[in-house]
């Protein structure tokens, strides 16, 4: 699978959404923007690893609360850090049930 470096997410339709499939070789991501597409509610986002062989998950972030109309930044480079290129680990995100969002890769 190649590198999706765009997503629109809808909470209602697929809550979970895989961003990075184990495999697809990214050695490193420098940001994922989450970008609350709502007008009026917030989004609650979770963004983990997770472990191919064993479905262990490792989360980044957990159940952060995205304002309306805002956008979350995530940018450090020890966090967005992990070797993608076997398949070992993909990376995925979840929102509620009621969000809308977008989530931009940049590697």
């Amino acid at each position: 699978m190649a590198l999706t470096r765009y997503h629109n997410i809808a909470g209602a339709t697929q809550p979970t959404v895989e961003l990075l499939a184990p495999g697809d070789g990214v050695s490193s991501i420098n940001s994922i923007l989450i970008a609350n597409t709502h007008s009026s509610n917030a989004a609650t986002v979770t963004i983990f690893l997770q472990k191919n062989s064993t479905n262990e998950t490792f989360k980044m972030i957990n159940l952060v609360s995205v304002p309306s109309s805002t956008s979350l930044l995530l940018d450090d480079s020890s966090m967005l850090s992990f070797n993608n290129s076997i398949k070992a680990f993909g990376l995925y995100v979840t929102v509620g049930a009621s969000d809308t969002v977008d989530v931009l890769i940049n590697v």
